[in-house]
């Protein structure tokens, strides 16, 4: 491992020290969880190639509603209650 230095707020130390107490972990280790998950989220594709995949799948999928367009903060909405 490579030692680094990062300055946090005084609140996120404090959640930090407070998660590695309850989990047992230590606050370098939830550190480094933390950097592996934004490096995970990353997106190797351009913005181009992501809007083209996009255009691509849009259109390609049936939830066999006729009025989702009028209705869709509705179903979106029971979709998140299940």
């Amino acid at each position: 491992m490579v030692r680094t230095q990062v300055q946090l707020t005084e609140k996120q130390l404090e959640a930090l020290r407070h998660d590695s107490a309850a989990t047992g972990r230590s606050v370098a280790d939830l550190i480094r969880q933390g950097v592996d998950r934004y490096l995970a989220g990353r997106s190797e594709l351009g913005r181009e190639e992501r809007v083209e995949r996009a255009i691509a799948v849009a259109g390609k999928f049936s939830s066999g509603r006729s009025d989702v367009s009028a209705n869709h903060d509705r179903h979106l909405a029971e979709a998140f209650e299940q």
